[in-house]
């Protein structure tokens, strides 16, 4: 890496809650790349590849859950499973990727996640039986959980904080352009063809994306390697984060915003593929194109929280995606297209503002604090989406809109609470 391309800064602050681990080297200032370096574009293109994997490979069932639902002879919750049990075990899997990735390093652990995933979902393609394609996809959503804790640990270890924001909005953009390509490509492919066909080729599309990441990370300069074990030190580093003043706000953020943005997505199929509306899986595919503005957004919140703050950013996100939800209310096929579209930008600010403050306010084992975030966000994917599906079967689209804006509701209180320890001091 060319020396002009990053700088020195000072000292990380040292740790509270956990015991500093000593290796055999002197400790020395970190490395940081500077933003509009060549080094910090390849690693902000090699994590929108991360981002785009992990997202394609998750969500990418989520558009076929009626054919799965019509295949099978299941109802809409059951159906939600296939989703809901990857999301839950990718969940748990993140905060044992977190510690592994202290001792294994943090691109290798990356890489190695996104190809096995992709492998398992490409089995989960052709095996035969709802059982067996459940199957698949929980191991699928255990082995992929190397790659969003390890990826914002990453970027926090790596990039100057005067970039952090944006290089966390781009592997946010990234994240969202997976779950567009996702989720349309698997909607024009299972019309055209079968969701078995489409399950194929996105995994194979993928094998390719986690070598072109491969190709352009550079290892990490700031990651100090912890040889062995110690269960203690992680239990330490987790309880520490948990306690922090601010931290368990922003994890409570991302399980709220996430079950919301996974209900809504979830069920709207279900609406749409109705007599009233009628739409193929190609049409509603088109509609969940609206993630491309959930792209732009997010990388425009990342820059805006670096100038303006994030939590008067954040509160504005959450605000966004209630609009979104509140139109999706009306019968007009417009204001729900709408609405999917304000919810997509509402969401993806309010992640990208979420997400990049971790690595900010938690100072030291960002590792950690970044997988107690996700741990969040997958658990609300996997349990609130598939709550979703009850307010679905029992009381129609009136009470799936119900329940996201009490979640909402919640998130808005968190995110006000938010803007009052900024404004005390309390946190950074």
């Amino acid at each position: 890496m060319d020396s002009s391309t990053i700088m020195p800064r000072h000292k990380l602050p040292p740790l509270t809650e956990v015991p500093v681990v000593t290796t055999s080297e002197a400790p020395r200032a970190p490395v940081w790349v500077e933003p509009g370096s060549p080094t910090y574009r390849r690693i902000s293109l090699a994590l929108f590849l991360a981002g785009f994997a992990t997202f394609s490979l998750l969500y990418c069932v989520q558009p076929l859950l009626p054919l799965f639902a019509a295949d099978f002879h299941i109802g809409a919750a059951q159906s939600s499973l296939a989703l809901s049990l990857t999301t839950g075990c990718l969940a748990l899997a993140i905060l044992c990727a977190g510690a592994l990735s202290e001792g294994l390093g943090r691109r290798g652990l990356m890489f190695g996640s996104m190809t096995l995933a992709a492998l398992f979902n490409l089995l989960a393609a052709v095996v035969p039986g709802w059982p067996a394609l459940l199957l698949a996809r929980t191991v699928e959503g255990l082995v992929l959980g190397g790659v969003p804790a390890v990826a914002m640990a990453y970027l926090a270890e790596e990039i100057h904080s005067r970039g952090l924001g944006l290089s966390m909005g781009l592997y946010v953009g990234g994240t969202a352009f997976g779950g567009m390509i996702g989720r349309v490509g698997m909607s024009v492919l299972g019309d055209f063809y079968s969701w078995r066909t489409a399950l194929a080729v996105i995994s194979i599309v993928d094998l390719a994306v986690a070598f072109g990441f491969l190709a352009l990370l550079p290892a990490s300069r700031n990651f100090v390697r912890r040889s062995g074990f110690n269960p203690a030190y992680h239990l330490r580093a987790w309880h520490g984060h948990l306690k922090h003043q601010g931290l368990p706000y922003l994890f409570m953020t991302a399980f709220l915003v996430m079950g919301v943005f996974v209900t809504i997505y979830n069920y709207a199929g279900f609406r749409l593929m109705a007599p009233r509306y009628g739409l193929s899986q190609t049409q509603i595919g088109l509609i969940f194109s609206a993630y491309l503005f959930g792209i732009a957004a997010s990388s425009i919140a990342g820059g805006l929280a670096d100038r303006l703050g994030r939590a008067p950013v954040l509160i504005g996100g959450v605000l966004t995606t209630a609009l979104g939800v509140a139109l999706t209310l009306q019968h007009s096929l417009a204001c729900i297209i709408g609405g999917i579209t304000i919810l997509a930008i509402g969401f993806f600010i309010a992640h990208s503002v979420a997400s990049g403050w971790v690595g900010r306010m938690a100072g030291g084992t960002k590792g950690h604090a970044a997988s107690l975030y996700l741990l969040a966000y997958y658990l609300g994917s996997s349990l609130l989406g598939s709550c979703g599906g009850w307010f679905w079967e029992g009381g129609g689209w009136n009470a799936v809109a119900g329940f996201a804006m009490t979640l909402l509701a919640f998130a808005l209180l968190i995110a006000l609470r938010l803007h009052t320890l900024v404004s005390r001091g309390s946190v950074a």
